[in-house]
């Protein structure tokens, strides 16, 4: 299914040539586009529970961490 969204006509031109850029459809680029910004907040979110970790929890989490790069090691021959 296929629909129609209204932009300027400069917007669309620009679209379509970034999209013509990279060899993509114009709805190919606008879903890399969504994409993106998806990606963009879920960092941005990810960024905010860590500024609000404390540094209590932030060193317990660095040492479990680095306990189960520890046993996921191969053991040495």
């Amino acid at each position: 299914m296929t629909t129609t969204i209204k932009v300027s006509d400069d917007l669309r031109d620009r679209l379509k040539t970034q999209a013509a850029r990279d060899g993509l459809t114009l709805g190919a680029h606008l879903e890399r586009l969504a994409d993106a910004e998806d990606r963009r907040r879920r960092l941005a979110a990810v960024k905010d529970a860590l500024a609000r970790t404390s540094p209590a929890d932030a060193k317990s989490y660095a040492a479990e961490t680095a306990e189960w790069e520890r046993l996921d090691r191969p053991a040495a021959s």
